[in-house]
């Protein structure tokens, strides 16, 4: 941790990239901008696909599909809307939520 401090106040008094704190100002920024990469490709980027794996799902709803919401509860999609979907959740029982709130479509067995 010193010699990232140290790197970095030579790196801003301007030491000459020969001296041996432009070397380790140079390390610095390699270390990390290997951190920035792993925490991109570890973090970032998986959460961007399953967001657009949502998206994607809610973009494909359709009528008759089963859902599950995110209340936990099961039904079956009765009408779609611009931002809402109405759910048959019994014979009588229809509730509308909103698209963003149905977490997965059940696949039939």
């Amino acid at each position: 941790m010193d010699r990232l401090l140290i790197g970095i106040a030579q790196a801003q008094e301007g030491g000459s990239p020969d001296s041996p704190g432009g070397s380790q100002f140079m390390s610095t920024l390699f270390v990390l901008g290997s951190f920035f990469l792993i925490f991109y490709f570890l973090i970032i980027r998986p959460q961007q696909k399953r967001q657009k794996q949502a998206q994607k799902m809610i973009a494909a709803l359709k009528k008759g599909d089963r859902v599950l919401t995110s209340g936990g509860l099961f039904g079956t999609v009765w009408d779609v809307k611009e931002d809402r979907v109405i759910v048959k959740l019994a014979e009588e029982l229809k509730v509308e939520v909103a698209k963003t709130s149905i977490q997965q479509v059940i696949e039939p067995k």
